[in-house]
């Protein structure tokens, strides 16, 4: 099977494709690099070093064995992605070119318009080159278990049964998301689900728990990493926690950190895409899929990692900083899962497993993390309607004019 990844220079795009490519599938990747510029442009980078491109394809080549096909550009030429899909035709397309980051969508106007145009565009852009170029592809979309919220009720996987006044129906299950990213991919949603109605496309769109880990199986190698985030805009709590850790600073739950998500291990989320490539619905169908082992609290996640720290010798202390997010601390979490676990998913590693590997990764990238210590404290506040002179104060780039991608720019020779 042929898959093309979009946003394969990405956390997930990169160590998807060398999942794929190992368990035999033809894997070609789209990319602008724009996530190393926005990274640099909050004044932070990639606890271990990333190489350029070229480089990770040499690397590909020389490790595993494979050849990785590559086009660079952006989703938001449609001519580009057309050209893509008619060169390539690809049977799946994995999407994952959008703009990841919740507090990077809350800066300011201009980053949270960036953010809906650049996803929303992209994703539709996608929609109608398939439309037109391969109508018979399955598209794998990357969504986002942060697209429910926290209701008050158990979460299904996209749809549910409502009575109403007598009648009944199912519909898909209302969206609470709690940051301009998040409505961005709930839109995606939507965009997805009706190409699919009117167009007899097969869709699968992946809800996302939070992923965690630097390593996959077929990461035997330093040139074959995929990065991690570690600043308070890219990087997740857990990332945050553990570079905290090892820098000696306090790890920081925001507020009272009762808030409770779904979260997965990076190679358990490989072995999800890859499930929902190889198993594709019928044309027309428009499939979701929760993607998450288990639920943790954040305070939980601080004390996990502050165990995993002292078996390193290490001696962290927990604070509790105003969380800068508008968010219920304290709230009902039940999410369902069920689906992928029916096409074959098998959770493999266990979270405490997978934080001991990462300190022992980062421990010896500390250098790095030194360097870059004053981006793990929060700036960005969800109340605050401009946060980029905050991230201009402690970084080398934080504009108020409306950030530029576009045409892309010439990747940084030296490593993300």
């Amino acid at each position: 099977m042929k898959v093309l990844i979009t946003g394969i220079d990405g956390y997930s795009g990169w160590a998807l494709a060398l999942h794929l490519l190992a368990r035999g599938h033809a894997v070609v990747g789209l990319d602008n690099f724009v996530t190393r510029k926005r990274v640099r442009e909050v004044g932070s980078w990639s606890a271990n070093p990333i190489p350029p491109f070229p480089r990770r394809q040499r690397a590909v080549r020389e490790v595993l064995g494979q050849e990785l096909g590559f086009h660079r550009g952006d989703t938001n030429d449609f001519d580009f992605v057309r050209e893509v899909l008619k060169t390539e035709r690809p049977d799946a397309i994995v999407h994952l070119a959008e703009q990841r980051s919740a507090p990077y969508s809350m800066i300011d106007v201009h980053h949270a318009v960036a953010t809906q145009v650049e996803n929303i565009t992209g994703t539709l852009h996608l929609l109608y080159a398939m439309q037109e170029v391969v109508p018979e592809s399955h598209l794998v979309k990357m969504g986002t278990m942060g697209e429910y919220g926290t209701p008050n009720l158990d979460i299904p996987e996209g749809f549910f049964e409502v009575e109403f006044r007598g009648r009944k129906d199912t519909v898909p299950f209302p969206r609470q998301a709690g940051s301009w990213y998040h409505w961005s991919k709930v839109f995606d949603s939507g965009d997805v689900m009706f190409a699919s109605k009117i167009w007899g496309l097969r869709a699968t769109d992946v809800m996302q728990g939070v992923i965690y880990g630097i390593r996959t199986p077929e990461i035997t190698d330093d040139r074959l990493l995929t990065r991690f985030d570690f600043d308070e805009t890219w990087g997740t709590a857990l990332n945050r926690f553990i570079a905290q850790s090892i820098l000696g600073l306090p790890i920081t739950p925001y507020g009272k950190g009762e808030q409770r998500r779904g979260f997965i291990a990076l190679e358990d989320s490989m072995q999800s895409l890859r499930i929902a490539v190889e198993h594709p619905p019928a044309a027309g169908e428009y499939r979701v899929l929760n993607q998450f082992d288990a639920a943790y609290s954040v305070n939980e996640l601080a004390e996990i990692t502050a165990l995993v720290a002292r078996e390193f010798g290490l001696s962290p202390t927990i604070a509790h900083p105003p969380d800068p997010r508008v968010e219920a601390e304290q709230h009902y979490y039940q999410p369902i899962h069920d689906r992928l676990i029916g096409l074959g998913y098998r959770r493999s590693r266990e979270l405490e497993e997978v934080v001991r590997e990462i300190f022992r990764d980062l421990r010896r990238f500390r250098r790095r993390l030194e360097a870059k210590r004053h981006v793990v404290q929060p700036v960005v506040q969800w109340r605050r309607v401009d946060s980029h002179e905050a991230i201009a104060q402690r970084g080398p780039a934080a504009p108020s004019d409306p950030p530029t991608e576009r045409p892309p720019v010439a990747e940084d020779p030296r490593m993300a």
